[in-house]
């Protein structure tokens, strides 16, 4: 799961002729002539970093004829989970005052959401802690970072609050995602969001390091006093290519032992100057506790996913991701709906036009398929589902 030149006046050869002359023995003495030019002034202490507001409003709409004939919710999805209706995704807010890797400086960070998208990235508890901003509100980040600079300039980080997950390609923020709707990695499989202290560093110019210790996936605070594990390298062999390696553990489950154990990967590498290619793989585990569906058998799954986006030209962008999970013990998809305590798999294939005819607009028609070992859509009667739509955000 953000970062003078000084012009030092000439020594007059004056000065340099008087310096060199107890060196010079019975050499003649050099004078420069008196130009008269006066010293430049030092120049102006760099001005202190200012606050940086930016954010998002999008809107969309969605059609699925395999929705639920009652509700018209749409399995299995997440900002697009409703059908044959208008909605307002998102107004999102962030602030930023960025700090200073090479001094000993600090810096704070904060997003806030509103709309409909807000609704589903709650964290439990949120409400007690004060980060719920209402049913459509949520305060998806707030952190202080503090910076003590190293040799090699850029600095250790110490961030503490509350900071999205360090899993997976896909963010919250879905305009910068390469396609519109989130894929089943992003929402079944990943956290998004956890409360915490994370220390970050790059020891190389191609390697950076983020480590943290968290009160557990989507919690505010912890109900069983054991803090959870995650760590991410990442590695940059060329400027083509970036690799990112992840691990977790902890007790994700309240008032359990019983750990969650994993990794991520997931590579990128451009292809040219207009295409990149994303593969992501997730592999997950869970020791048996009464919050499974099946609370007698440690529960397993898998997924992976492929995504490539390619210019067409400076205003048209195509873009497509394939994905798979393998849920052997219904852990992760029990709660949306899917069969709880079988072993469930999912696959979608998504496509999308990223249109940027309008000045910091981003319009995108998708079109996606998705796929299920049960007959779980249209209200149990199939295995697969169509979903249609468009969206436009504007960035500012």
């Amino acid at each position: 799961m953000p970062r003078l030149t000084r012009t030092i006046p000439s020594l007059g050869l004056a000065l340099l002729g008087a310096l060199a002359a107890p060196l010079a023995g019975e050499g003649a003495r050099v004078v420069a002539p008196d130009t008269g030019a006066a010293a430049a002034p030092a120049p102006a202490p760099a001005p202190p970093p200012s606050l940086k507001l930016t954010g998002f409003a999008e809107a969309s709409y969605v059609f699925s004829p395999d929705a639920d004939t009652t509700t018209k919710a749409i399995l299995g999805h997440l900002y697009d989970r409703y059908s044959t209706a208008f909605t307002m995704n998102a107004f999102k807010l962030s602030a930023d005052l960025p700090f200073d890797p090479k001094k000993v400086s600090a810096g704070v960070h904060g997003d806030v959401m509103l709309g409909q998208n807000a609704e589903v990235l709650h964290s439990t508890g949120s409400g007690a802690g004060g980060f719920s901003l209402g049913p459509d509100g949520d305060l998806e980040q707030a952190y202080v970072t503090l910076n003590l600079p190293t040799a090699n300039g850029n600095g250790v980080q110490f961030k503490i609050g509350k900071m999205v997950t360090l899993m997976g390609l896909e963010v919250i923020e879905d305009p910068a995602n390469p396609v519109w709707s989130l894929g089943n990695q992003f929402i079944f499989v990943e956290n998004f969001t956890s409360t915490g202290l994370e220390v970050d560093f790059k020891p190389a110019g191609t390697v950076d390091v983020e480590l943290r210790v968290d009160n557990g996936w989507d919690r505010v605070f912890i109900t069983d006093a054991q803090p959870s594990f995650m760590g991410r390298i990442g590695i940059a062999p060329n400027g083509n290519t970036t690799i990112g390696l992840l691990g977790f553990y902890g007790d994700e489950e309240a008032n359990t032992s019983a750990a969650r154990m994993g990794f991520d990967g997931l590579l990128t590498q451009k292809i040219g100057k207009s295409t990149t290619i994303w593969i992501q793989a997730d592999y997950g585990s869970e020791k048996a506790n009464a919050a499974l569906p099946d609370p007698t058998k440690d529960a397993t799954w898998w997924a992976v996913g492929g995504w490539v986006a390619s210019d067409v030209s400076p205003n048209l962008n195509i873009s497509a991701r394939v994905d798979y999970l393998d849920d052997a013990e219904g852990a992760r998809t029990a709660s949306f709906g899917f069969p709880a305590g079988s072993a469930d798999k999912l696959w979608s294939l998504t496509g999308n036009l990223n249109i940027k005819t309008f000045p910091s607009v981003l319009i995108r028609p998708e079109v996606r398929y998705d796929h299920s070992s049960f007959a779980v859509f249209k209200n149990g009667t199939k295995g697969s589902q169509i979903v249609i739509a468009v969206s436009a955000a504007y960035s500012f």
